[in-house]
């Protein structure tokens, strides 16, 4: 019998075939753009109940560091998935070539993919396997997180994993929690710095730069509750000790770095050549097709070492679509003894093995020899899908970093630690000015403030001090929150501190949101403000001079508080800030709750899931958030 079809679609080629499944590359048939499809053909109801399952998960991840699924399709005859496409090599390709990679590109992946967990876990999901085999390093040195293949909703919990970096309680059964996921990548991370991966769930810290090692130690600590509340929450912690250990600009060397570690490989990324006439058997007899998931097995003649999400290049039979490498399985080990047949994400397809062949989330991938390509649906009744006849142009991947700035500021300012957040790959370097000016705003209203006190008082020569302690929230695709403690000593002629602001900026347009761009009309009223705030609750203190303070110490919400007063309680400040902002993370939305003066519980944040304020908030707002 004839093998099923997506319809819309040109098949190109076949990479592999299994006993559940196939891969093929494919071009639409209107728009010409290049897809990966993941077909299952076989595996019973319990097969097609499990694939459905994972896609209903991960279809609503949405990061730009974790590889999308865009389309699960089911068929009287199987199902199959559609992806897009980036190039890349697996971090366990990248660290085969190099052994180790410089601190500051370790800590770049490691940010990566804890963004791209972070989602996962505002999502509910836990991944549970991840590895380098499922970090993919794009040629830019960003990356991309694949294979959901044993992910589970957090509270669930199996021993399923990889034992080299599965946390103590995942090897004991005991459910799966964001923190089982900090744990693992804290171990990758590790590996990245020394060369050597943990054995025996023991991680190999002393040869971690000392400046990093409490990182270390926090991200594996023995005990869950010991490490960090999330992916989210380590990020903060990764970039203050990364901003000590190796100044503001480590994200920059990082990724020079990192894109100079995957440019060795670049030569192999496959995708260009696949869109050639004939390129099929060069590919093909590299290594075949290769899936979200492990190295290829080299026991082929040619079996390719990439790593992807659509079935594992290696050795096997020249019968599965490759002239002398074989299809091989998915994620994991290769199916079968001495290659096989492509199959899909997770374990190999083959006679027990999990079928997992449409990864919600996992790249689709063909590769040969250390190339990976992952590819986009760009066809069908997908809304996302380009125009008939128009090319998908590439969208920007943004970045968003801390800076810091240290030193003078003019003549009578100084700045200490002034953090603020930038973005980068916008596009249009207009509008990436004015997104970054709305972004530092805070930071430059202090100095200027510090500016003004100095003109009306004699510093005695003291120069003020003003800087910034910064929080990143969200960090895109369309919205970027900051919220910003700020801090100046007044060369030391007054008392008391102000209070700070939130900067969430619109990447579409670079401006900064107020008050009114966020709620409805109808919350910014006495009823409105008091009914925001019986849906929050006090989240866990980050200033010190704050530490023991109650709900009870905010006070009532007011309208006036979210909005600019005329009565500045620091000198020199043209106005004051709102008491109160909100403030958008990947884990639920927030009030910053930020006042000037010199007694205690001044800066406190409130906050409550998305879902408990969503009505509150204007829509085009509220379908910018997580869900």
């Amino acid at each position: 019998m004839a093998d099923w079809r997506v319809a819309g679609f040109v098949e190109q080629r076949e990479l592999g075939r299994g006993g559940q499944g196939r891969v093929v590359l494919a071009l639409h048939a209107t728009s010409g753009d290049p897809v990966a499809i993941k077909y299952l053909t076989a595996g019973g109801p319990a097969a097609m109940a499990a694939l459905r399952t994972e896609a209903q998960m991960l279809g609503r991840l949405t990061s730009p560091y974790i590889a999308r699924l865009y389309r699960f399709v089911e068929h009287d005859r199987g199902a199959a998935i559609v992806m897009e496409a980036v190039d890349g090599a697996s971090l366990k390709a990248v660290l085969a070539e190099h052994t180790a990679l410089a601190p500051e590109a370790a800590l770049l992946v490691l940010k990566g993919s804890l963004l791209g967990l972070a989602a996962a876990h505002d999502a509910g999901i836990v991944h549970r396997d991840y590895k380098p085999a499922n970090v993919i390093v794009r040629a830019d040195g960003l990356s991309k997180l694949i294979d959901f293949g044993i992910a589970v909703l957090a509270g669930e919990g199996s021993r399923s994993g990889t034992p080299a970096y599965m946390a103590p309680e995942q090897r004991r059964g005991e459910p799966a929690a964001p923190a089982t996921d900090v744990y693992a990548a804290t171990c990758v991370f590790a590996e990245c710095v020394t060369g050597r991966r943990p054995v025996a769930g023991v991680v190999p810290t002393e040869d971690v730069p000392e400046p990093l090692r409490p990182l270390v130690s926090r991200g594996t600590a023995e005990n869950p509750a010991d490490r960090p509340d999330g992916a989210a929450a380590f990020v903060a912690e990764l970039e203050s000790a990364a901003s000590a250990a190796y100044g503001a600009d480590w994200e920059h060397r990082g990724l020079r770095a990192l894109a100079a570690a995957a440019a060795v490989l670049a030569p192999l990324f496959p995708l260009a050549a696949l869109l050639l006439p004939h390129a099929g058997t060069t590919a093909a007899a590299s290594g075949g097709a290769a899936a979200s998931g492990t190295a290829a097995n080299a026991s082929g003649a040619a079996g390719g070492a990439g790593t992807g999400a659509a079935g594992t290049a290696g050795g096997g039979a020249a019968s599965g679509g490759a002239a002398s490498g074989g299809a091989g399985a998915a994620s994991g080990s290769g199916a079968g003894t001495g290659g096989g047949a492509a199959t899909a994400s997770g374990s190999g397809l083959g006679v027990g093995g999990k079928v997992a062949v449409a990864v919600a989330g996992a790249a689709v991938v063909a590769a040969a020899a250390g190339g990976t390509w992952y590819l986009a649906d760009t066809g069908g009744d997908d809304p996302r899908e380009p125009e008939a006849g128009r090319r998908a142009t590439p969208v920007p991947v943004v970045k968003v970093a801390m800076a810091v700035q240290n030193g003078p500021a003019g003549s009578v300012v100084r700045v200490e630690n002034g953090q603020y957040a930038k973005v980068s790959g916008l596009g249009d370097p207009a509008l990436e000015r004015r997104a970054n000016a709305a972004l530092r705003g805070p930071l430059d209203r202090i100095i200027a403030t510090g500016r003004a006190f100095a003109a009306s008082t004699d510093c005695q020569g003291q120069p003020v001090t003003a800087g910034t302690k910064a929080k990143i929230g969200m960090r895109g695709p369309r919205l970027v929150s900051v919220r910003y403690y700020q801090e100046t000593d007044l060369c030391r002629q007054a008392t008391g501190a102000p209070g700070g602001e939130v900067a969430t900026v619109d990447l579409r347009t670079g401006r900064a949101l107020t008050a009114r761009d966020v709620f409805l009309p109808s919350t910014l009223t006495a009823q409105g403000v008091r009914t925001l705030r019986s849906r929050l609750k006090l989240l866990p203190i980050d200033d010190p001079f704050s530490e023991g303070c109650t709900e009870s110490d905010v006070e009532p919400f007011k309208p006036s508080d979210f909005f600019p007063g005329n009565d500045p309680a620091v000198m020199g400040a043209k106005e004051r800030p709102p008491y109160l902002s909100a403030f958008f993370t990947p884990g639920g939305f927030a009030v910053s709750f930020m006042t000037a003066g010199s007694s205690g519980c001044r800066l406190l944040d409130l906050g409550a899931p998305y879902a408990q304020v969503r009505d509150l908030l204007k829509p085009e707002v509220a379908a910018l958030l997580p869900r």
